[in-house]
C-alpha cells in the first residue's frame, strides 16, 4: 500500500545525491569529498547534518575520512559484495526436522541468553512504545467502555478510513474495502481460504517466507514453487507454464521487500503479475507486510495495477509499529463479501483496543516520523551487518542488497551444509535460519537468513564473528 509518508532524512537525501555522483562519474574514487563547510554551505543544512551524511556514506563504504585531510571517495565496499545467484534446480525431497527448527526460533526468539538472527523482528527500542502507551491511557480516559464491544468484521471505522488515506496508489479504494484482522499472516490465510479450497493448487516464490508455505499446507491446499530471482523476483513465464500444467487457482506474492530476498520489484514487473493472472483469471495474495520498510518512498504494490479485483493484499503494523497488537489488514477486492464471513467464524472481530491505538497514532502523523527514523536505523544497520558478513564469513560468500527491511540472504561456499550450520550456532545461543525451511523441497541447503532488525552492539558482531567461524567448518 503505498502512503502520504514523508522522503528519507534529510542527510540521507544529500548522502544519496553523492552516491549518484558518484555513479555518474563525477565523483571518482581518490576525489576528495567537499569539505563540512562546504557541503553545509552548498546543500543549506548544518555543519550536524552535513556530518551525518559523511558519516552514512562512510558507513556505506563510499567515504573514507583521512586524518587532518577530510574525507576522500572510496569504492563502495557495499557495491563490491557479491549478490546470490538464482537457484532454480529440481527440488530434492526435504529433510526432516523442518518443523522441529521453527519450533525452537519460537522458544528461543524471547530468551536474552540467545543473539537471535532467526526471528523477523525488530528490536524494541525502535518502536516508539512511550508514545503508544501515551495513546492507550488517552483513549482509556477518554472512553472507559473501549473494548466492552465487539469491532466486527471489517473493523474499527477510524482506522479503515486512515488506512484508506494512505493507499494512494489504489484508485478508488474506500474504507468499506479494508478488513481488519490479527496480523498479516492470518489476512493471508483469510485471502488463500477466499479465493481457493482444499486441493487447489497455489503458486509461490521460491524462496519464500515460510508461514506462508505452511497455512497453504495447512488448508490441504497444494504448493507450486516458482523460480524467483534475487532481483527480478518471481519467473513469470514459469508462472504461466504453472498456471496452464497446475491449473493454478491463485498466487501468493511478496513484491516489496520481499522476504527473505529482500528486493522491490520494479513497477513493470509488478504491471506484467497483474496483467498474466489477470488474464488467466488467478488471484494474487499480495503480501505487503514489509513494504513500508523500503527505503524512500513506500512502492507501489501489484494491487495497484489490478483491473479486475482479483489482487488481495495483505499487510499489518506488527513490522513496523509494535508485533504485540497484532494489527493487521486486508484489502480483498471482490472477494471482500467471503473474507468478512471467514474473519467472523475465524475469531469474530480483533482486539478492540489495538485497533483504537494504531488509528490514533495514525490520524496525528506519529506513523510517518516514527517510518523516518525507524527506515534509518535499520538501513544503517543492515549495512553494517554485511559489511560485517563480509568480514568474517568464509570466501565465496554471497549477501544479498536488499531495497529494504531488515532481512539478509546469505549464500555460502557450494559445499557448506546450512542445517549443520544451525545446529551448531543454536548450540553456542546463536539463531539463524538454514535455507531449506523457505522452500517445499530441499533446495538452498548452503544459504541462511540473517535478520539485521536488532540494535548493533558488540556481542551481535562478535556473533557474527563465531557464526563465521562456524560456517567454516559446517560442511556437507
Amino acid at each position: 500500500m503505498a502512503t502520504a509518508a514523508a522522503a528519507s532524512p534529510h542527510y540521507v537525501r544529500i548522502g544519496e545525491s553523492i552516491i549518484g555522483q558518484i555513479e555518474r562519474g563525477l565523483l571518482r574514487a581518490g576525489d576528495r569529498a567537499p569539505s563540512l563547510r562546504q557541503l553545509s554551505a552548498q546543500q543549506r543544512v548544518s555543519v550536524t547534518t552535513a556530518l551525518q551524511s559523511y558519516m552514512w556514506l562512510e558507513n556505506r563504504g563510499y567515504l573514507e575520512a583521512r586524518p587532518r585531510s577530510g574525507f576522500f571517495i572510496r569504492q563502495s565496499f557495499a557495491a563490491e559484495i557479491p549478490e546470490p545467484q538464482f537457484e532454480a534446480g529440481p527440488a530434492r525431497e526435504k529433510p526432516p526436522g523442518m518443523n522441529k527448527i521453527l519450533e525452537d526460533v519460537l522458544r528461543t526468539a524471547n530468551d536474552p541468553a540467545n543473539i537471535g538472527f532467526g526471528a523477523g523482528c525488530a528490536s524494541p527500542e525502535l518502536f516508539p512504545v512511550r508514545r503508544l502507551n501515551l495513546n492507550v491511557r488517552r483513549i482509556i480516559h477518554r472512553d472507559p467502555l473501549h473494548s466492552s464491544r465487539y469491532d466486527f468484521p471489517p473493523g474499527n471505522e477510524q482506522l479503515r478510513r486512515q488506512l484508506a488515506r494512505r493507499a494512494t496508489d489504489i484508485e478508488g479504494i474506500s474504507p468499506r474495502d479494508i478488513v481488519i484482522t490479527d496480523g498479516a499472516l492470518e489476512a493471508v490465510g483469510l485471502g488463500l481460504r477466499a479465493v481457493a479450497r482444499p486441493g487447489d493448487a497455489i503458486a509461490v516464490e521460491s524462496p519464500t517466507y515460510f508461514g506462508i508455505l505452511a497455512n497453504i499446507a495447512s488448508m490441504g491446499m497444494k504448493t507450486v514453487e516458482i523460480p524467483t530471482h534475487p532481483q527480478d523476483g518471481m519467473d513469470l513465464n514459469e508462472l504461466e507454464r504453472a498456471i496452464r500444467k497446475h491449473r493454478i487457482k491463485a498466487c501468493v506474492t511478496m513484491p516489496n521487500c520481499h522476504n527473505p530476498l529482500g528486493y522491490v520489484l520494479p513497477d513493470k514487473h509488478k504491471r506484467a503479475l497483474a496483467d498474466l493472472t489477470g488474464r488467466a483469471n488467478v488471484a494474487v495474495i499480495e503480501d505487503a507486510v514489509y513494504g513500508d520498510l523500503a527505503d524512500g518512498i513506500r512502492p507501489r504494490t501489484v494491487k495497484s495495477f489490478d483491473k479486475r479485483g482479483l489482487v488481495v493484499l495483505c499487510s499489518s503494523f506488527s513490522k513496523t509499529l509494535t508485533p504485540g497488537y497484532r494489527v493487521g489488514w486486508i484489502a480483498p477486492g471482490r472477494f471482500r463479501v467471503e473474507v468478512e464471513r471467514l474473519k467472523f467464524v475465524t475469531t469474530v472481530a480483533s482486539n478492540s483496543l489495538a485497533q483504537r491505538v494504531v488509528a490514533d497514532f495514525l490520524e496525528t502523523g506519529g506513523y510517518d516520523r516514527h517510518l523516518k527514523r525507524l527506515r534509518a536505523a535499520i538501513s544503517m544497520q543492515v549495512e553494517r551487518m554485511r559489511q560485517a558478513i563480509a568480514r568474517y564469513f568464509p570466501a565465496g560468500t554471497r549477501i544479498s542488497r536488499p531495497a529494504g527491511g531488515h532481512l539478509l540472504w546469505v549464500e555460502l561456499p557450494p559445499k557448506t551444509n546450512s542445517l549443520k550450520l544451525y545446529q551448531a550456532a543454536l548450540a553456542e545461543h546463536i539463531t539463524i535460519l538454514p535455507g531449506p525451511v523457505f522452500c517445499c523441497g530441499n533446495r538452498f541447503t548452503n544459504y541462511i537468513r540473517i535478520n539485521c532488525g536488532h540494535t548493533w552492539t558488540e556481542p551481535y558482531e562478535r556473533a557474527l564473528l563465531r557464526l563465521g567461524r562456524l560456517a567454516e567448518s559446517a560442511r556437507a
